[in-house]
């Protein structure tokens, strides 16, 4: 099976929210608190986040991701706020990622990850950069 990662048009996304909020709401749960599943589902259809999909031939898609466009005076990140499914475990899809946020402006990606995906993403060229700590007031 051959995936295509797609950026999803603001005004199919609610047509699609259905095909891909499982992968969103599995990667939501390993956010904490710091947004729901609603709430990325308004970021999302308001515009404030882009949402792609890993879809195969036949449409069906196999993964979902949400990006958050960061500036930054030296770089635009196009940060990984959720991603589930199958949409970069290779150099092919990751590749196509990569493409759809660079012609967003894009210089850099990041993501904060559990370990499994921080080795997942290792293998594609990500670098850690620091540990985030948290303490809730």
């Amino acid at each position: 099976m051959t995936l295509e990662v797609r950026h999803v048009p603001i005004q199919y996304v609610n047509q699609a929210w259905p095909m891909v909020e499982r992968f969103i709401a599995n990667a939501v749960d390993y956010c904490g608190d710091d947004y729901t599943l609603d709430q990325v589902r308004v970021y999302v259809s308001s515009g404030q986040w882009l949402l792609v999909v890993a879809v195969d031939e036949q449409g069906v898609v196999h993964g979902a991701a949400t990006i958050n466009f960061l500036n930054y005076p030296n770089d635009r990140i196009g940060y990984i706020t959720s991603i589930g499914g199958r949409l970069i475990a290779n150099k092919k899809t990751f590749s196509e990622l990569c493409e759809i946020l660079k012609s967003r402006g894009a210089t850099k990606i990041q993501g904060l990850g559990r370990p499994s995906i921080v080795r997942l993403w290792n293998r594609l060229g990500f670098e850690p950069i620091s540990t985030l700590v948290e303490y809730k007031l």
